[in-house]
């Protein structure tokens, strides 16, 4: 499955773009996406860590998933860092 990733917050230091296709052979759920998102980045984001992976979120355009939550028909999905701040 294609899926297309909108990034945000610390995501956004990786590339130049805000969104990422990201080719997920057999992926079904959200933890699936996680694994194949992950191994793109320690291949291709230079200073990327799993650690922010791990505790970012997935959502839809009006949903946040689980990490079984299966996988939008349109492959569309939005990964969202934790924020700090105040």
């Amino acid at each position: 499955m294609q899926v297309t990733l909108h990034l945000y917050g610390a995501f956004r230091q990786f590339q130049h773009e805000d969104v990422l296709t990201l080719d997920c052979p057999g992926a079904r759920t959200v933890d699936d996406v996680r694994g194949a998102l992950d191994a793109h980045g320690r291949a291709h984001w230079p200073g990327f860590t799993s650690g922010l992976l791990r505790t970012s979120a997935f959502a839809t355009e009006n949903t946040l998933l689980r990490a079984t939550s299966p996988l939008p028909a349109d492959g569309r999905l939005a990964i969202i860092p934790p924020v700090s701040g105040g």
